[in-house]
């Protein structure tokens, strides 16, 4: 079984947290997150237009690359971060530029020698699978794939093949933060696509709190939670650690007992 398999192989859904690579101290930021009950790790990788994002991460990026954050620095803090937590997931979430400017070849191979389990790349569609699909399959590396709520039956399959590790629900059409769809929307969405795939769904874009997680919980495979754990490291620079463990902590309780909540 992959870490993945793992992952969301128990009867209970998955908390996925998100950060953004060389903001703050990222390796103390990641292991609080561990520590609170974050089942999959996704990092993010500082990229000067992350179109996708709101303000959190936007400023997060910023942050990370006035302090010279490379590629190279992201997969050190992935490697070193497998080294510690052999277990746990990690998924590399950003954009095209950083993971094919030297090659989708190297990306990948670098990628899979530190320990990484999947890649998130928000910018390159399906139909341009050729330009990194093939790379990190080969190395052993899932693509996780965006399905959003217009994702289409005709779209879907392009959607779904080449795909793996879980299938990540964008639930709204905009960019990261404070939006947040209805449950009843999100819940037709992933009906909709756990009956076109045997993938987890885990769903992102507008979680919060940990009453939001544990609505989605209830519906989905897994919860996606980033602005609120990156603002919590803007907000409180080297102190962050204690403050990203509890609210984690908060979370995970959410949403591993959302579905005993809801019975």
């Amino acid at each position: 079984m992959s870490r993945f398999d793992t992952a969301f192989s128990t009867d209970r859904p998955a908390l996925v947290c998100f950060l953004t690579a060389g903001d703050g101290d990222t390796a103390s930021n990641l292991d609080a997150l561990v520590a609170g009950g974050a089942d999959v790790i996704e990092l993010g990788m500082p990229f000067t237009d992350p179109m996708a994002d709101g303000p959190a991460i936007q400023a997060a990026n910023l942050r990370s690359l006035g302090k010279g954050t490379t590629t190279r620095d992201v997969l050190l803090i992935a490697r070193e971060f497998r080294a510690r937590h052999p277990e746990v997931p990690l998924v590399l979430m950003g954009y095209a530029n950083p993971m094919v400017r030297r090659g989708p070849e190297w990306f990948a191979a670098e990628a899979a020698g530190a320990g990484v389990d999947g890649v998130i790349c928000v910018d390159i569609p399906p139909e341009e699978d050729p330009e990194l699909g093939p790379a990190l399959r080969d190395n052993g590396v899932a693509l996780i794939r965006l399905a959003t709520p217009t994702s289409d039956a005709a779209r879907l399959p392009a959607v779904l093949e080449g795909s793996g590790g879980f299938l990540y629900y964008v639930s709204v059409a905009g960019i990261t933060g404070k939006q947040q769809a209805a449950l009843g929307s999100i819940q037709q969405a992933v009906d909709r696509l756990k009956a076109a795939t045997d993938l987890p769904v885990a769903v992102g874009f507008g979680v919060r709190t940990p009453e939001q997680a544990a609505t989605i919980a209830r519906v989905a495979d897994g919860v996606v939670v980033g602005s609120a754990l990156v603002e919590l490291v803007g907000q409180h620079g080297d102190a962050a650690p204690r403050h990203l463990q509890d609210l984690t902590r908060q979370l995970a309780e959410a949403v591993h007992t959302s579905r005993k909540v809801a019975a």
